[in-house]
């Protein structure tokens, strides 16, 4: 059983907690007039480590622990979760600043970190739809004046 994380936009940050009220099964979870949230699924990928290396790749520096700063706004459940973290406006912008000559060369890279490659390193194109994804929801986030949020669960 591994850790699932939904990576979403919202307005600000009492609005991303005002969703965690709303919704059931994460912001990823489906209404019946389609997505409750603009969100990604990206499993595995988590912020601070997995996220974070991608984002330390397109800044062209060494990855630390606060590349990603992100924060703890929301937890369903101190030891057992769900829980809501922000992420700053300068992962954000990383993020959307991303572009279509990037990802290929981007993909090779991340999918040889330790975190993605445990099992041997990833073909050079399996992250290529990842970052695309997030690549976009980002751009969303920071052209409608949004933060990203993450929401993960055991």
């Amino acid at each position: 059983m591994g850790v699932l994380y939904d990576y979403f936009r919202a307005v600000d940050d009492t609005a991303a907690v005002r969703l965690m009220d709303e919704l059931d099964g994460g912001p990823v979870a489906v209404s019946r007039d389609g997505p409750a949230v603009d969100a990604i699924d990206l499993k595995g990928i988590e912020p601070t480590v997995t996220l974070g290396k991608l984002v330390s790749f397109v800044r062209g520096v060494d990855w630390e622990v606060d590349t990603i700063v992100s924060g703890l706004l929301w937890s369903g459940d101190e030891q057992d979760g769900p829980w809501l973290m922000s992420i700053d406006s300068a992962t954000r912008d990383t993020l959307a600043s991303i572009d279509d000559t990037q990802v290929p060369r981007l993909s090779a890279r991340w999918g040889r970190v330790e975190e993605l490659a445990w099992g041997g390193p990833l073909p050079d194109d399996e992250m290529l739809p990842v970052i695309e994804q997030v690549a976009a929801l980002a751009r969303r986030a920071r052209d409608g004046g949004e933060n990203l949020y993450c929401w993960c669960c055991l």
